[in-house]
């Protein structure tokens, strides 16, 4: 027999504990959660990027009644659909009456979509959170029929970074643009999971948290066969972040006969929020299926995990910031993320708005000296698929070097460090 009245009670002493002088910043997405509205407030994310804390700061200071229950609690873990009546009775006779239920790392509980519609009908105002992308794309849509506003919390953003350092996003003075590049050096490898920038965090905090990432949130859930493979082609894709995958090819390195099954963990790996696929740019919707880049979620998964085969890259490592950013600008349905890949030339990224080209932006690390090689691949690259979309709003992001507006061959190109791009709202 499960004591649940006694697990509520510990789970309400530590948030009483955590919360107590916590160290709280302002982030933009705690402004999205309505405690007002009918609809479920559902934040999804990776593990650690602070959804909790966030849903518990609005909760907090709105002043509302709230009790709270995380699901990521081995006592709960093997907790059924029918008993989730008699948690909701422990809940009350610890918090008393509530007019707001947190259920933190929802996605634990095979048929949770029942009760949390079953609370809805009772007029309480659920808060939840979720560790995996499939919570919003699948589920949510099947089974709260549009009962919920969505939001995707990440990890510290370069900006939200600045601010955790009293560090100055406007100013353009010297000693204020060397400070943000200092923090941007800093930001590549460290990463923005809260808990490491709050020293909370040990060294093995990446490691195990890539640990319960693979056999938590991906091998439990989906009851995944062959973990060791999960695991091998979760290190294989973040040793081989920014660069072009092959389903055929991740197979034969990792000696799997089934492509299907590399495919179907790759799509896992993504759902958890560990790497984010980006397809090729292509006016043939199947070449956008077939070719993709892998990157990963956060700077701390590429040199922080341990056992690392690579070498550190600054300038992927500039782009992979880049691309993360770009997925918290553009994240409405009607948006998109393209790169674009031909015989003669790339483009990093290319952004789309109802299938209409925005903008195409090209990421390099130094540009203090630039050789004519450098030029043609990256200016000439903007201005080669400037023709080939028709875009004419081209951005070169840059980590060191003049910022200017340049002509090259007929089309007007922005140049820009990212540390000032980054922290840009």
């Amino acid at each position: 027999m499960i004591d649940y009245v006694s697990i509520v009670s510990d789970q309400r002493e530590e948030i009483n504990r955590t919360t107590t002088n916590a160290q709280w910043i302002d982030r933009a997405q705690e402004q999205l959660i309505d405690l007002n509205s009918s609809l479920a407030q559902i934040v999804i994310g990776v593990r650690r990027s602070g959804k909790s804390t966030l849903c518990m700061k609005r909760l907090a200071k709105s002043g509302v009644h709230f009790a709270y229950i995380n699901f990521d609690d081995e006592r709960l873990f093997e907790i059924k659909t029918d008993k989730l009546n008699d948690l909701l009775s422990a809940l009350y006779r610890v918090y008393g009456d509530f007019t707001h239920l947190f259920l933190d790392e929802i996605q634990n509980i095979n048929g949770w979509h029942l009760f949390v519609n079953r609370l809805l009908r009772q007029g309480i105002k659920v808060v939840l959170t979720g560790s995996n992308a499939n919570l919003l794309s699948g589920e949510l849509s099947t089974h709260l029929t549009g009962r919920y506003n969505q939001i995707e919390l990440y990890p510290f953003s370069f900006a939200e970074y600045c601010t955790l350092h009293d560090t100055d996003l406007t100013s353009l003075s010297t000693k204020a643009q060397a400070l943000r590049m200092r923090l941007l050096d800093e930001y590549m490898l460290k990463g923005g999971f809260p808990e490491i920038q709050y020293h909370i965090a040990s060294d093995n905090y990446i490691p195990s948290l890539l640990h319960a990432i693979l056999f938590k949130d991906i091998a439990k859930r989906y009851q995944v066969r062959y973990t060791d493979v999960l695991e091998k082609l979760s290190n294989l894709l973040l040793d081989n972040y920014c660069r072009e995958i092959s389903y055929s090819n991740l197979a034969k390195s990792l000696e799997v006969s089934s492509v299907h099954t590399i495919q179907r963990y790759t799509e896992f790996l993504a759902e958890a929020y560990l790497t984010c696929n980006i397809s090729k740019f292509s006016f043939k919707s199947m070449q956008r299926q077939i070719n993709r880049k892998a990157y990963a979620i956060d700077p701390a998964f590429i040199l922080q995990r341990g056992n690392i085969l690579m070498l550190e890259n600054k300038g992927w490592m500039l782009e992979n910031i880049v691309y993360i950013e770009l997925r918290r600008r553009y994240s409405k349905e009607t948006q998109n993320i393209f790169y674009l890949r031909q015989s003669d030339f790339e483009v990093d990224f290319i952004i789309t708005e109802s299938n209409h080209t925005q903008q195409l932006i090209q990421v390099t690390y130094n540009w203090i000296s630039p050789s004519a090689r450098q030029i043609r691949r990256e200016l000439g690259g903007l201005v080669k698929g400037s023709l080939l979309t028709r875009c004419d709003s081209l951005l070169l992001i840059i980590y060191d070097g003049l910022e200017t507006t340049t002509e090259y061959e007929g089309k007007t190109i922005n140049i820009v460090k990212a540390s000032n791009w980054l922290t840009v709202s």
